[in-house]
């Protein structure tokens, strides 16, 4: 039997064996103390140390960050030229960028080249001039120096920015712009004018009233469920909106008096984009909610990445008015992670921060300048759900044909993302 001054190794599982079943535990009890004893003191003992130099706790920090599955996304390797289709996961802003460095390494050899045509001309003018050596030691190009020491998993991973950026719609690729022009428009968008109304013999008339409120300028029209009343199709119903200046129709799905689905017609030939709801809250049912006001709300899109997820973004973006009133300090936002759309509307306040509170940080985990002593307050208004796209149609409903579908196979690779 171990003495009382026999400390357990924090590493081995047990020191001896004993048949003892409470001895046993008696000594799992003391292994497991021993063990939360000496991380205690190596966490005290490094915040003592970093406490006197800072750029301990900055490197640790950098070193330590998570390497969950959005850092280790994967993107098709593709050519910049045939990266536009929507079948293909590629990163439009850094196939941008990749063109922009081309071009600029195309105008740098070029402009070299000129520089050597001068040189030369000069050369055969006057020959006293000796150059070459000179002229050599600029061509010389500097080997890249390599980083000493091996890399880290945080730098393995093939995504090499943030899981979490604003969606650029100004990178939208030409071929896709062409592909739904009346999606990308070079005009200023028209004021949304939206009809809600629900699948046939629906019950969802509290949750499609829900949705008048979030998406501006919007009406709902129940679909008849009277046994002699004419069952109108979406494309009878698209017709009636697009002849009363309608931009765009919403169609409400449900599965045992829940939402399941939520469908989008852009106004007056397509596309038509079929979504999957889960996890519907009404905006009652969250502790703390706020209620919602008649002002126009900002809409924010983050992390649209590919030519699929733009296609998207742009969606959203014509289901709000160009011009938020922002008295109304409403914001509603639609956040793309791992291919799932979170829908969260919210009411802001900028208030002075409390004392044990932090100041606001930025995606380096530095504080950001200016605003120290300001702090941001969230209300949610409600409702909460999330999305998940199915399939796009290329005209209205099913029999105009697809231009891409959503398959089971697509989540075979869990690094990999459509949108």
């Amino acid at each position: 039997m171990a003495s009382k001054k026999f400390q357990p190794s924090p590493k081995a599982s047990l020191p001896f064996k004993t048949a003892n079943k409470y001895k046993r535990q008696d000594l799992h009890v003391k292994q497991k103390k021993a063990r939360e004893h000496t991380r205690r003191d190596e966490r005290f003992r490094r915040r003592r140390e970093e406490d006197k130099e800072p750029s301990l706790r900055e490197d640790r920090i950098k070193r330590n960050v998570p390497l969950t599955l959005d850092r280790k996304r994967v993107w098709d390797e593709i050519d910049r030229d045939t990266g536009d289709g929507l079948g293909v996961s590629v990163d439009v802003e850094r196939l941008k960028r990749r063109k922009l460095e081309e071009e600029e390494a195309a105008a740098a050899a070029q402009l070299d080249v000129d520089q050597e045509e001068v040189i030369s001309g000069s050369d055969d003018q006057d020959s006293m001039i000796d150059f070459g050596s000179g002229d050599e030691e600029d061509k010389v190009k500097k080997k890249p120096q390599r980083r000493q020491g091996p890399r880290t998993a945080t730098e393995r991973a093939t995504s090499p920015v943030h899981s979490t950026t604003s969606t650029n719609l100004d990178l939208t690729p030409e071929a896709l712009a062409a592909r739904f022009p009346s999606l990308f428009s070079m005009e200023s968008p028209p004021i949304p004018k939206i009809l809600i109304t629900t699948s046939i013999n629906s019950t969802l008339h509290n949750e499609a009233r829900l949705l008048t409120t979030l998406f501006p300028h919007s009406v709902y029209i129940p679909r008849s469920a009277h046994r002699y009343g004419h069952k109108f199709s979406v494309r009878e119903i698209s017709s009636f909106a697009t002849n009363r200046k309608y931009t765009a129709v919403i169609v409400l799905k449900e599965d045992q008096k829940r939402p399941t689905g939520i469908d989008f017609v852009h106004l007056p030939s397509g596309p038509m984009f079929h979504f999957s709801i889960s996890n519907w809250v009404e905006g009652k049912r969250l502790p703390g909610h706020g209620n919602p006001t008649n002002h126009l709300p900002e809409i924010i899109l983050n992390n649209f990445r590919t030519p699929l997820g733009l296609l998207t973004a742009h969606l959203f973006r014509t289901m709000f008015p160009p011009q938020p009133e922002f008295q109304g300090r409403q914001v509603v936002t639609l956040h793309n992670q791992r291919d799932y759309i979170f829908l969260r509307r919210h009411r802001y306040v900028f208030r002075e921060k409390r004392a044990t509170e932090k100041s606001v940080v930025g995606p380096d985990g530095k504080e950001v300048k200016g605003v120290e002593g300001i702090r941001a307050g969230l209300q949610e208004l409600g409702p909460r759900f999330t999305m998940k796209l199915r399939r796009i149609d290329k005209g209205i409903q099913h029999g105009s044909g697809q231009e891409w579908v959503w398959r089971g196979g697509m989540e075979k690779q869990r690094t990999k993302f459509q949108l």
